[in-house]
């Protein structure tokens, strides 16, 4: 890239500014409400689905972090009532802000050419019944995979459960359908003309659009990003696919390109680290970091929040390593099934092992461990406990039991500190 003036930060001021923009910094003037909900979505460009459930889901645990009035049925309204989100392909399978729908058209296209192997298995596999069960929907209005399969087994052989829902799914991913709402996690499918609202604008854009509004998402939402946290902040549907990776890498340099000729980004180097460059928003230049108050807070993060999802970013610029161990076998898990970071202020300082114990009302904290050399001072331990007590409450329980922490001696320290919450 063209060589042009870099503005200079520290790196405590560019995981500052991460956190920020995360809305993390217990700053943020947000509505209560779903109000506030959806605009938490709309800040960070997506909220990840999963469906690990040893505590409340991830795509509600990283909403309830920044809107501790949130309530699980807030993204239900919004996604069935409001049609103010959507659920497609962001980072992984996410909610997205329904006023960017247009810019995932491109993609929903490219799906129904694609090549990779999984694709082409699926098509040869379950390609025949999609026909079919477009037209279910169509005529009977939306249905759970379920519904399609009982609806089209009357007077004919029964299909295969597997097989109606993968017919939906790529019906899904082709955007021929979409998910109306979810009743009890379930996904429910109807035709993506009578899920979308009216006036909403789905003119198909350019991919140069496509790709500054890819750009401009990221650093809205990374606050400071090089170019490779900003390229695999919506994950490519081509990762797989070595063509597709090369074009949407030359598609974003000369985005991103654009955008410094214009200023509307700038080039910023950390620590006087020339070797990689990191960009952030021009505008954030006219921002001074909100002024902290007297404590800073703590925040528990899901394995799964959009801070802490690129593994390799949160290494490097916040010195955390981390990752995510329920898909390892026990004995080589260090940290615990569902580790959860934990962030003091803009400073990632430990992780802790959750598992929400419903029929007994306690938050059982399986594992707590601190990075080497942080002391556990007593703001942050009076924090962190007020913390634990909230996402005890968020999670059904009335309790939290410590089984094990290191250093040990925090144990104690913290139990006590739990009881005056409690008091």
């Amino acid at each position: 890239m063209t060589d042009r003036p870099a503005i200079k930060i520290t790196r405590q001021m560019a995981r500052r500014m991460a956190v920020e923009a995360q809305l993390l910094d217990g700053g943020a003037r947000l509505p209560g409400g779903k109000e506030g909900t959806a605009r938490v979505i709309e800040q960070l460009g997506y909220i990840q689905i999963d469906t690990i459930a040893v505590i409340e889901r991830a795509h509600h645990h990283t909403l309830w972090t920044r809107r501790p009035d949130y309530e699980p049925a807030m993204l239900d309204e919004l996604q069935a009532k409001d049609r103010r989100i959507f659920e497609y392909w962001g980072h992984a399978a996410s909610y997205l802000p329904m006023a960017e729908y247009r810019y995932y058209l491109a993609r929903m296209r490219r799906f129904e050419k694609s090549q990779n192997t999984w694709t082409l298995q699926w098509r040869e596999k379950y390609g025949s019944l999609m026909k079919p069960v477009l037209e279910c929907v169509r005529r009977e209005g939306p249905l759970t995979s379920n519904d399609a399969r009982l609806l089209l087994g009357k007077g004919r052989k029964q299909q295969e459960p597997q097989a109606v829902r993968a017919a939906l799914q790529l019906l899904f991913w082709t955007g021929e359908v979409m998910i109306a709402e979810r009743r009890n996690f379930q996904k429910v499918y109807d035709l993506t003309e009578r899920v979308l609202p009216e006036n909403l604008d789905t003119s198909p854009p350019d991919m140069a659009e496509v790709s500054r509004f890819q750009v401009r998402r990221a650093l809205q939402a990374l606050g400071v990003a090089d170019e490779k946290n900003i390229r695999t902040f919506m994950q490519p549907e081509g990762a797989r696919d070595a063509h597709l990776q090369s074009s949407a890498k030359d598609q974003i340099s000369g985005a991103l390109e654009e955008l410094l000729d214009s200023k509307e980004v700038a080039r910023v180097v950390v620590d006087d680290d020339e070797s990689v460059p990191y960009y952030m928003v021009s505008s954030m230049l006219d921002k001074r970091p909100r002024r902290r108050g007297r404590s800073l807070p703590v925040n528990l993060l899901s394995p799964f929040d959009n801070l802490v999802v690129n593994r390799d970013r949160i290494r490097r610029l916040f010195d955390f390593d981390y990752a995510l161990e329920c898909y390892v076998t026990p004995a080589k898990r260090k940290f615990g099934y569902f580790a959860l970071p934990v962030l003091w202020g803009s400073d990632l300082v430990g992780r802790l092992d959750p598992k929400a114990d419903r029929k007994q009302r306690t938050l059982v904290i399986q594992n707590l461990l601190f990075e080497k050399g942080f002391e556990c001072p007593d703001d942050f331990m009076a924090a962190f406990a007020d913390r634990l007590q909230a996402l005890a409450a968020f999670n059904q329980c009335e309790r939290v039991k410590i089984k094990k922490t290191t250093p040990a001696g925090v144990k104690k320290a913290l139990t006590t500190r739990l009881r005056e919450v409690r008091a």
